[in-house]
């Protein structure tokens, strides 16, 4: 799919989004869209089983620790002053994302770096507004749908176009994803998406000392926060004033346009700051094959 405007046309032949999407693609690559609802399955529990893993072993990174858990007995004070569902999909995407800095088997949705935002956000929906398997299967393929057009249209990687192609992909795929799960028209996930893009666009990549943990493990649970509310005011009505396939488009010329520096090099941003570099050196005494500035 490489448009929105082509996923919505699509949905509107008395299908859910799912289903569209899964037809598009049967008809594409000629694979029966019945195996292709198992292949994401199977994502799925992996998701599933990562959340379960990443929250029982509590490996933590190198230079970051047990930030999902501390946000637990935080909300367990009655401190909070968000709800439960962001709360519980930020900490979901803490545990992950540091699981994944720990080596640990995650689904990269669609990246390793923006690994927890999907789960956390999926998972979350299903704790504390209880979804059956099938919807969150639903929802998982409309995420697929939301980053087959980014990734078409613009790109994943952060090393081409900074983290605002990274987390911000991963957000704009869950915001899609949770207005689906409530309901929402084929446009309203478009614009939900895009209405996370919008507040992303210029977001570098720059993991201190090279490594996907700082700051990437923190965005991953403030850009699920920042999902909830772009699927809420889709929801709500609210429409982009740039169309869902322009504001992609927009994304991929300001990824061109970013200085290599914040893409993904560790040579700008909070990699350049004095601690980052404090810890970049740090690391390199403890790994002599790692490459100095």
């Amino acid at each position: 799919m490489r448009s929105f405007a082509g996923m919505i046309s699509r949905a509107s032949g008395g299908l859910s989004l799912d289903e569209a999407l899964l037809r598009w693609e049967e008809e594409k690559e000629g694979t029966d869209a019945r195996r292709l609802r198992e292949a994401m399955g199977t994502r799925l529990d992996a998701m599933e089983r990562s959340i379960v893993e990443a929250e029982e072993y509590r490996r933590s990174g190198r230079f970051v620790g047990h930030d999902g858990i501390l946000l637990g007995r935080y909300v367990s004070q009655s401190r909070s002053l968000s709800g439960p569902f962001p709360l519980r999909a930020c900490q979901i995407a803490l545990a992950v994302a540091t699981y994944n800095a720990a080596m640990g088997r995650i689904v990269a949705a669609p990246t390793a770096g923006s690994c927890g935002i999907l789960p956390g956000l999926l998972f979350a929906y299903r704790e504390i507004f209880g979804a059956e398997r099938d919807q969150l299967l639903g929802a998982l393929i409309v995420s697929g749908g939301v980053g087959e057009v980014i990734a078409r249209r613009a790109t994943l990687a952060g090393a081409e176009g900074g983290c605002q192609a990274e987390c911000g992909a991963a957000g704009a795929m869950g915001a899609g994803a949770l207005v689906f799960l409530r309901g929402g028209t084929a446009e309203a996930v478009a614009h939900g998406a895009a209405l996370l893009l919008k507040s992303v666009l210029g977001l570098i990549c720059d993991p201190v000392a090279g490594l996907v943990e700082v700051p990437c493990i923190k965005r991953n649970g403030l850009i699920s926060g920042l999902a909830v509310a772009a699927a809420d005011m889709a929801l709500a009505g609210i429409r982009s004033v740039i169309p869902p396939d322009e504001v992609v488009d927009a994304m991929a010329a300001v990824g061109r346009a970013l200085p290599e520096a914040f893409r993904e090099t560790a040579r700008g941003g909070l990699a350049a700051t004095p601690t980052g570099r404090s810890l970049r050196k740090t690391l390199a005494e403890e790994a002599p094959d790692l490459e100095e500035d």
